[in-house]
Parts: structure tokens; sequence; C-alpha cells
């Protein structure tokens, strides 16, 4: 497969790569066959985060032997998360270790500072090799950038949700920091494999790692990026504006400048839940606190509309609470 370098990382990474969150549906036995059949058809770029559930034991169980042939990147919040995620990698060093989630300045602050300094003790000892972080915030985003502080950046780009392309992008090239991008089928929402990644492939210092959970899935983006080209037909580019049509006002970027809500409403959780279900394994869902604690706080939603006011893509948010409210509480009855 063709390959590209990650910005000053220098790291050289397969021109697609794949993320760790839907590697956790699967049984253990067939993520790992999932995990090494990418590796032998060309794929050498994994990333993963400490808060994906299992997601990093069944990639460290996938690379045993195969170390080598793989760059591993993972997310974390502090430098203490570290440790754990080489023992749950059952890996020596982390080739890309990126902050998770700088959504907020104050975040953002704090791990220019700080956070810095724990990264920096864990990348002279030795058991990380880059530094880069993930984001869903734009504006956070550039200033993060052009600190010069971060290898790679890892932000929502498809498209339907391409609002990096127009400053994010050309600020990555300009400062050499590599460009990953996380959600190419902008949540499941695009069905489309040839239409989401040849897109992405248009731009040169772009990766897309997409979240796949069965070989055949991988087996199509492959194939895709191995073609002589990637050029969007007019039949195509008519294709990708349809569906822009169709779902591009009802997708959540997840960028909270909706929140926060006055009757305490989690909206980008609650505007999550379905998306949620289609990541995560039913048992993780049942269980987890936010996903629960999202729905019971969409019951708060008085209908005030202040969010839409506040909202940069003038999403419908008011109906969207609604919409994933009855299917969160659908799924609690065919529970029972």
């Amino acid at each position: 497969m063709k390959t590209i370098k990650l910005g000053k990382s220098e790291l050289k990474v397969s021109r697609v790569g794949i993320g760790g969150i839907p590697l956790t549906r699967p049984l253990e036995k067939d993520a790992i066959k999932i995990i090494q059949h990418a590796i032998d058809i060309g794929v050498n770029f994994i990333d993963t985060a400490i808060g994906y559930g299992i997601s990093e034991e069944r990639i460290g169980k996938a690379i045993i032997d195969r170390r080598e042939d793989v760059i591993i990147a993972t997310k974390g919040s502090r430098g203490e998360h570290i440790d754990f995620s080489l023992s749950r990698l059952n890996i020596e060093y982390i080739d890309l270790w990126q902050f998770h989630g700088i959504n907020s300045f104050e975040y953002l602050d704090w791990a220019l500072g700080q956070g810095l300094v724990e990264i920096k003790e864990a990348l002279n000892a030795g058991k990380i090799r880059h530094i880069g972080f993930s984001s869903h915030s734009l504006e956070v985003s550039k200033k993060a950038v052009v600190s010069d502080a971060f290898e790679t950046v890892q932000f929502p780009f498809n498209f339907i949700s391409n609002e990096a392309m127009d400053d994010l992008l050309p600020l990555a090239e300009e400062h050499h920091v590599g460009f990953i991008a996380m959600k190419p089928f902008a949540g499941g929402r695009i069905q489309n494999a040839n239409l989401a990644i040849k897109y992405l492939l248009q731009f040169d210092n772009v990766m897309p790692d997409p979240g796949i959970e069965r070989i055949e899935e991988i087996d199509e983006i492959v194939n895709i990026a191995n073609n002589e080209s990637w050029e969007l037909t007019s039949s195509e580019l008519q294709d990708i504006q349809k569906i822009r049509e169709q779902i591009g006002t009802r997708f959540c970027r997840q960028c909270e400048y909706c929140m926060p809500c006055p009757q305490g409403v989690i909206i980008c959780g609650v505007l999550y839940l379905e998306n949620l279900w289609n990541l995560w394994p039913p048992d993780w869902y049942y269980s987890w606190n936010y996903v629960n604690d999202s729905a019971a706080s969409a019951k708060k939603c008085i209908q005030c509309g202040e969010c839409e006011l506040k909202c940069p893509y003038n999403l419908p948010i008011r109906e969207m609470i609604k919409e994933n409210l009855r299917f969160y509480e659908k799924l609690q009855q065919e529970k029972t």
C-alpha cells in the first residue's frame, strides 16, 4: 500500500489506518484476526485509546509477534496513563501518544503546560516516541496546531463534516503537523465506502483511520486505497452532494458549542445515543454511565431552543433530542 509521512513525526504510515473502538464489538478471536489481516494487506497504523474499553488489550494480543510491522497510536489525558496503556498493549513503547479530546482552551492550556511536562518525561524515558492530540473543536485545534507543541492532530473529517478543510488542514500543512482524519464515515452515517475513502484520499497529507469490525470492511477500504486513481467522477460528486443534503444537517460534530444547557441536558451525549449503540458492545452500552446519564438528562429538555441558537451547524437539536431519547427507550423496552 502507498504510504505518507505523518507530518514532522516522520512516521511513515499506510495511506489508511484503522480505528480501535469497533474492535471491541466482535469476539476477541475475531478481533485479533481482523487486526492481523489488516496488517497482512498493508495497514500499518492502528489507533486506539485508554478509554476504548478492551481495545488496547485486543490490539496487544494481535501484534504480539508483529510489533515492528505496525505503528501504534493511543490516547489518554495524563502521563500516568502511559504505563497502563503500555501494559494493556503489551509493548515497550508507544509510537504516537495523543492527548485525548482537547476540546476546550482550558484543557489546551493545561496540556501545553503541566501536561507536556508529564508527557516529555515519558518521551525522554523511551516510553513514547511522538506526541499528538485529538479534538472535536475547530478553534481549539487551530490554536494547538500553531503552538508547534504537537506532531499530529486527529480531527473529524469527511465529506459531510469537512470544516477542517478551510483553515485547520492548511495550518497543519504549514506547521508540518500530521493530519489523522477521524470519523471518515461520519459516525456511520456515510454507508458508501468508495465515496468516503476516495474523498479523503484527495488530500495528500490526510490519513483516514476508519473503525472496522469485519474483515470485509478493511478489504474494501484497502482495495480503494490501492486503486491507481482516487479522482471522483462527476456521478460520484453528485452522489456525495445528495448524501450531504440528506444527512448533512443532522450530523452532530460533538463540538459542544451548544453546551452547557441551562436545564442540565447533556446535549452531545443525547445526540450520540444511537451512534454509540452502533459503536460499542451492548453490555458496555447498557452499563455505561455516560449513556444512561445522557438519556436521563434528555427528559429535562423544555424545548427552549437555546442550544439551536448556539449551534454553528444549524442542527434541529430539539427534534434530535426527542428522536435519540425514543431510540434509547426502545432499546430499554426490548432489553426487558
